[in-house]
């Protein structure tokens, strides 16, 4: 994985200013050093300027980037973030067409690609991207991301010039490009938050190529356009067929995804996906006589002050163990107290460049420090519950009958801790209706489906293209801050694409959640955790922690020169203080409950003041 950065421009000649262009791209890639520590490299010519830094994955020695190559007379340069799990393939379709390679990298193989394929390339592709290429046959640049977002791309529109880069601070170096947030800005971050609407970068006049989506600019103009979409369709298959057919394209993703010139482990958290994962992985690796890497994370003394409830009914640690021993990994339990998970939350917010999902982020980024002093490249098993069905919401009633994100249904909260004020100036009810409602018209469905055959398509697809989205990007950022690449198996867009039209009565069978997934690798899992309960992502239940953000969040309510004075009801939130936590009762998602909602505040302080946000509420 990298970092890319860069911008065109078809109204001069950048080659004619090349020092000045090279110091100014080559600040936007300088930001995104994190992302790849082993090598940097820029690359101008007459309308185009590239930043690429490093990490070191396959053919370190051979793929350093920006990467041109001369065909038929023509130049064509990439800066590429990414992985493709299909080079075999390519490399040997591109071989047949005459096309010959001086590297091992995939790098090579994806610029190949692009000239053989031009913009139908993205369609051969398995793999996880985002990546810049300058054609110097159509004199155009073009720009593209996968199909799931599993690695960002923001762009910007900005005194004639394309500015693109791989996180926000890229485009933000560019010169006077300012750091404002206006009202349609704020209302992301404050009634849709954590989440993000799909192209929307929130900062004013910075975009996100949305997944599935490619951009190509040249003299006339740019056009950013889908590739690819989701589609429905009549599944034929039997509930055998169907068992059979998850567990081949599953094994051939985790296959493809172990292939590495870096060292590489998994993350086992003892939960139903994770291990699936590892005991997959552990399989294969075995054959080759080599033993699996395995990770687990938890909090100091969490078994001290652990509160079950239905979102997190257990612990992990029993489930690691006994997953350990069955796969025989060499295996790592990693920890984090309360002050480092409070710490991390500021470094959090500079690796995302926005307030994000608290504690659930600085304690992946927290945990990937860990990880990377010993491996570059990880396998996750995210994803798995928005393509199978594993959360709650899925088979909450409510849901069905409610137009409104599922993991986000207490808006009312939202609206509560803000500024009453603030309240009447926004449009946060209508904006977040407006943003639902337009997700809801792009479902795609079958004509002949009864209303909730519908309705299960639409939550699904929310899930997809929204909740996914959110732990996807978040698992980028705060890995890719340590310079640590996660792939994500269950995010193969082959699985995805099969499972949006498999029937749900499959993917719970015998009324069990994610029946499908587990029936498909039973031979994989010891019974206990073949058939545990969803357990998600873990958290602190320490009460130092809720005390720590309790003080910090008290300090910047007393101080009323902090900047969220403008959007907080200090009143509320003050009282919030004074009562106990319900930690069963999230605002977002599965883990954010109240003590979440302090620490995503103070992001939020800490966000206005580090970059500097104007702020517009008009």
């Amino acid at each position: 994985m990298c970092g890319i950065a860069g911008f065109c421009d078809f109204t001069e000649d950048l080659s004619q200013n090349i020092e000045k262009n090279k110091v100014i791209v080559e600040k936007m890639g300088h930001t995104l050093e994190h992302r790849g520590p082993d090598h940097f490299g820029s690359y101008v010519n007459e309308h185009v300027a590239f930043a690429h830094a490093r990490l070191a994955v396959i053919d370190p020695a051979g793929g350093a980037q920006p990467m041109t190559r001369m065909v038929d007379g023509h130049e064509y340069t990439i800066v590429y973030n990414g992985e493709l799990y299909n080079t075999s393939e390519l490399k040997e379709d591109l071989s047949n067409k005459g096309y010959s390679f001086t590297t091992t990298s995939d790098t090579e193989i994806l610029l190949y690609c692009y000239i053989a394929y031009g913009e139908k390339a993205p369609l051969y592709l398995n793999g996880i991207y985002s990546f810049a290429i300058w054609d110097g046959l159509h004199r155009a640049v073009y720009l593209c991301r996968d199909r799931f977002g599993i690695k960002p791309l923001f762009y910007s529109i900005f005194e004639n010039r394309f500015l693109f880069g791989s996180e926000p601070k890229a485009i933000l170096a560019y010169p006077n490009k300012k750091p404002v947030v206006n009202r349609y800005g704020l209302c992301e971050i404050l009634g849709l938050g954590p989440a993000r609407s799909p192209g929307c970068g929130v900062y004013e006049g910075i975009c996100e190529i949305q997944p599935g989506y490619a951009a190509y600019v040249d003299y006339s103009g740019q056009r950013i356009y889908p590739y690819w979409t989701l589609t429905a369709k009549e599944h034929t298959e039997s509930y055998e067929q169907t068992v059979e057919h998850v567990r081949f394209l599953l094994t051939d993703a985790i296959k493809r995804q172990l292939v590495s010139d870096v060292p590489i482990c998994t993350l086992l958290s003892g939960g139903v996906d994770s291990s699936i994962i590892s005991a997959v992985a552990s399989s294969i690796l075995k054959k080759e006589g080599r033993c699996l890497d395995t990770y687990s994370f938890d909090y100091v003394d969490n078994s001290k002050y652990f509160q079950a409830s239905s979102f997190q009914p257990s612990q992990d640690r029993p489930y690691v163990d006994i997953m350990v021993k069955a796969i025989g990994s060499n295996h790592t339990y990693l920890e984090c107290d309360s002050k480092q998970l409070f710490d991390c939350l500021f470094d959090a917010v500079r690796a995302k460049d926005l307030p994000g999902m608290a504690d659930v982020d600085s304690s992946m980024l927290h945990f990937s420090r860990g990880i990377k002093k010993h491996h570059t490249v990880c396998l996750s098993g995210e994803c798995a519950d928005e393509i199978f069905g594993g959360y709650p919401w899925f088979r909450d009633p409510e849901i069905y009958e409610k137009n409104t994100f599922p993991w986000s249904k207490n808006f009312d909260f939202r609206l509560e801790i803000l500024n009453p004020q603030l309240v009447h100036l926004l449009p946060l009810e209508k904006y977040v209706a407006c943003q639902y409602e337009k997700t809801l018209a792009r479902v795609p469905h079958l004509s002949r489906e009864d209303a909730a055959k519908k309705r299960q398509r639409e939550i699904s697809y929310l899930n997809t293209s929204w909740f996914m989205t959110t732990l996807l990007d978040r698992k980028d950022r705060m890995t890719m801050a340590n310079g640590l690449e996660v792939r994500v198996p269950f995010a193969d867009h082959r699985l995805i694409e099969y499972l949006y039209n498999v029937p749900w009565e499959y993917k719970y069978h015998n009324q069990e959640v994610k029946g499908l997934l587990r029936d498909a690798f039973y031979d994989y899992l010891p019974d206990e955790v073949l058939h545990r309960k969803k357990s998600p992502y873990p958290k602190s239940y320490n009460p130092s922690y809720e005390q720590m953000l309790k003080e910090h969040l008290g300090g910047i309510l007393k101080d009323k020169a902090q900047p969220i004075h403008q959007l907080i009801h200090a009143e509320v939130l003050n009282k919030l203080m004074a009562s106990s936590s319900d930690y069963g009762k999230p605002w977002f998602g599965q883990l954010m409950a109240l003590p979440q909602m302090y620490a995503y505040l103070i992001e939020i302080n800490y966000w206005l003041q580090e970059y500097q946000i104007e702020l517009k509420f008009s």
